[in-house]
């Protein structure tokens, strides 16, 4: 059977093949495979998206995020998905936004993807509701909900095939990508370059909040010179080349990870990962064979040395067992067709057909 899915994203950074964050790869990935296999996809996202299917663009705030931009942009989400379920045969709609819950639809089959750390969300999201379901991208994350939370089997994410075909010379620097932000603790990286005596690449995006360009200016600026560079945010094909040129990967954040797609698409290239233990990194870094997990800028600069003794076909052999973007897919479309089926068996007979919306579609 078929599926209409309705994806919405996060409404301050843009969807398609060359996003930025990891819930909006998440996103992409799904909308180009319910294309490919013969569902319909429609994608709320900000202008500058790109999607598979049915985009419907919703505008990007100029200059600096406050509290009044957000409410506006969250009224405004809010009109397009009731608009959107209003107009359309929609069998479930999927949240993909770290503020969702600003913006959750009132009616209709919802699954919610929580790619933050739990106790990042208010309390109010985990209490029950018939027709709304969350789950978690890892078994690391779903092990800290709370007590007596009703959560979905996670699902965990998957990185694109293409990394694994990338076959580049290695060269003598290491890379951080990641947002600009103080819980990405990218001070903390370069510290560990400088310590090491290595060239460092920080690749990522300074998102328009206060305390994010804060960190920027005060934090990392300063620590750049010309053996460490910023290059700001990088598409897929950089990316990949710039990965799998590298000695290593450094992940230094202060947070619990949720999955981390950079260490697995870092792997997938052949190039071990150096990273802090926190949430699900132990699960996709193996201390000693793909990479390192160490507690601090002197130790990540010792491991930035070893990482020499790590086979990259070993790092690409895990990366393609572990994080199969197939099998992520798969457990999607059988989640979506579950929980379609439970919304089914609620539904009152008669339901008049509506008829659909014009979408600007384009692809990828």
């Amino acid at each position: 059977m078929a599926l209409t899915i309705l994806s919405v994203a996060y409404p301050f950074a843009p969807v398609g093949a060359n996003a930025v964050g990891g819930a909006e790869q998440v996103l992409s990935a799904i909308d180009q495979a319910l294309v490919e296999r013969g569902h319909r996809s429609v994608v709320i996202a900000c202008e500058g998206s790109e999607a598979a299917g049915g985009l419907i663009a919703q505008p990007l705030p100029d200059g600096s995020v406050d509290e009044n931009v957000r409410r506006c942009v969250w009224a405004s989400q809010r009109s397009a998905i009731d608009t959107v379920l209003r107009q359309e045969r929609i069998d479930l709609v999927h949240m993909h936004g770290i503020d969702f819950f600003e913006y959750l639809p009132t009616r209709g089959p919802t699954l919610a993807t929580l790619h933050l750390p739990l106790d990042w969300y208010p309390e109010a999201i985990f209490r029950p509701r018939a027709d709304l379901w969350l789950h978690c991208v890892s078994e690391a994350q779903h092990a800290t909900a709370p007590a007596g939370v009703d959560l979905l089997p996670p699902i965990p994410n998957g990185i694109s095939p293409r990394l694994l075909e990338t076959h580049i010379r290695k060269r003598d620097y290491a890379v951080v990508l990641s947002r600009i932000c103080p819980e990405k603790g990218i001070h903390i990286a370069l510290e560990a370059s400088r310590l090491a005596d290595i060239p460092l690449l920080v690749g990522g995006k300074v998102f328009p909040y206060e305390a994010h360009q804060h960190y920027f200016e005060t934090k990392v600026a300063p620590l750049l010179d010309q053996h460490r560079r910023f290059l700001g945010p990088l598409g897929f094909e950089r990316k990949r080349r710039l990965l799998a040129g590298a000695r290593c990967v450094l992940i230094p954040s202060l947070v619990p990870e949720t999955s981390s797609l950079i260490a697995m698409e870092a792997l997938a290239c052949g190039t071990p990962v150096i990273a802090f233990p926190n949430g699900a990194l132990p699960e996709v870094v193996e201390h000693g064979r793909t990479g390192f997990i160490v507690k601090d800028a002197v130790e990540m600069a010792e491991a930035i040395t070893a990482c020499e003794e790590i086979n990259p076909n070993l790092c690409k052999a895990t990366a393609r067992e572990q994080f199969s973007l197939d099998r992520m897919i798969t457990a999607y479309l059988q989640c979506y067709r579950r929980l379609c089926r439970l919304a089914s068996d609620r539904k009152p007979a008669g339901r008049n057909k509506l008829p659909r919306l014009r979408l600007a579609g384009h692809h990828s």
